[in-house]
């Protein structure tokens, strides 16, 4: 039976043959009264999906699974309680898509941390549903994970802020990024760009820091000061004890020294990781925080008013995501993967679009 019971989607079903899509209807949840749907235009390709897909961060997936997690498209129902979005209104939904909305953490604007949070795709609802994502026809999602995007935002550049945009942005803004800080991004890919774009907007000095010297044009558009390589002994002599905090967004982090960043760090320096590798991080010895007192996070996504102030941001500062566009199809969907797990050329980000010619115009 088609939407509203079930999404019209593009699967995996077998993650030894990951990058195959069978199109096909999958169980969208009972709808609830604080729920709104989502007709799809668009949706972002992250790494995350490539990870899930390929068994990467951990072989237990449900399949079918139908990846996808920055989505944006149109409002086609809203439940009785809805206040925030109306049907008409262009929305869009990120990497998270419920929370039990009452513990502690989500009463302190947390809720990206809540013990009981529900991702977009591949988790299951306390019903047994399992949460399908946006390389599909419709999406549905609590109003609280369902952002109402600003006018001045294209779909295909909104789409990748709702996860590689947040992901980035929510920890530098809690570290302090602003006037008078300076913060390196090591990498400068999906996640990395948006880490120069809200950096640079929020008034650091921004640096980045890359084993790609093909890429310092890239960064020095994007608005970076200067651009370090680390592809050279020696690399961190010169940047010693200079930055607030660094924000990694690789997922090579398994092959770093970590000394060598942690010496660029100033006195009480931060670390911080939105990049996550498949493999282990290398070992290390306590020994290294000690030369500057520095330490090492991480960080998941972010909360909700974060969301709404990044966006609100972009769209005053008409800050681009840099995206490339790939029609949404089997094969559509095979490229897109393929090229982020091969990292094929992708300046910076995939949105999967013209979903009307495959599905139709949608209500």
């Amino acid at each position: 039976m088609p939407y509203p019971e079930t999404t019209d989607a593009f699967t995996v079903t077998d993650i030894k043959n990951w990058s195959t899509f069978k199109r096909q209807e999958v169980p969208l949840k009972p709808f609830e009264e604080t729920d709104v749907d989502i007709a799809i235009d668009a949706c972002g390709v992250c790494a995350s999906d490539v990870h899930t897909i390929t068994g990467g961060w951990g072989e237990d997936i449900p399949l079918p699974l139908c990846v996808g997690h920055e989505v944006i498209g149109k409002v086609v129902k809203v439940g009785s309680k809805v206040k925030s979005l109306k049907v008409g209104d262009r929305a869009g939904v990120g990497a998270q898509i419920g929370a039990d909305l009452n513990c502690a953490n989500c009463k302190a604007d947390q809720e990206n941390y809540c013990p009981n949070q529900i991702d977009t795709y591949g988790a299951k609802y306390p019903d047994g549903t399992v949460s399908q994502g946006g390389y599909s026809s419709h999406i549905r999602a609590h109003e609280y994970f369902t952002f109402k995007i600003p006018d001045a935002l294209e779909t295909s550049i909104a789409a990748p802020m709702l996860c590689a945009g947040l992901t980035t942005y929510s920890p530098i803004k809690r570290l302090g990024a602003g006037p008078g800080k300076k913060v390196a991004i090591v990498g400068l890919g999906g996640l990395g760009h948006f880490g120069v774009l809200w950096s640079v907007a929020l008034g650091a000095e921004t640096y980045v820091i890359s084993h790609s010297p093909n890429k310092k044009d890239e960064a020095l558009k994007l608005g970076a000061k200067d651009f370090i390589v680390t592809n050279k002994e020696g690399w961190a002599e010169d940047w010693k004890f200079k930055f607030d905090f660094i924000v990694n967004t690789a997922d090579a982090t398994d092959k770093f020294d970590l000394s060598e960043y942690f010496s660029t760090l100033k006195v009480n320096g931060t670390f911080h990781m939105v990049g996550f590798p498949d493999k282990p991080l290398p070992q290390i010895q306590a020994q290294v925080f000690a030369p500057n007192g520095c330490y090492m996070g991480a960080s998941h996504i972010g909360n909700r008013p974060e969301m709404i102030e990044m966006l609100d941001l972009a769209a005053k500062q008409n800050i681009k995501s840099w995206v490339q566009t790939i029609d949404i199809s089997e094969a559509g969907c095979k490229e897109a993967v393929e090229r982020v797990y091969n990292n094929d050329n992708v300046r910076f980000r995939f949105t999967l679009v013209n979903y009307d010619k495959v599905f139709g115009k949608r209500a």
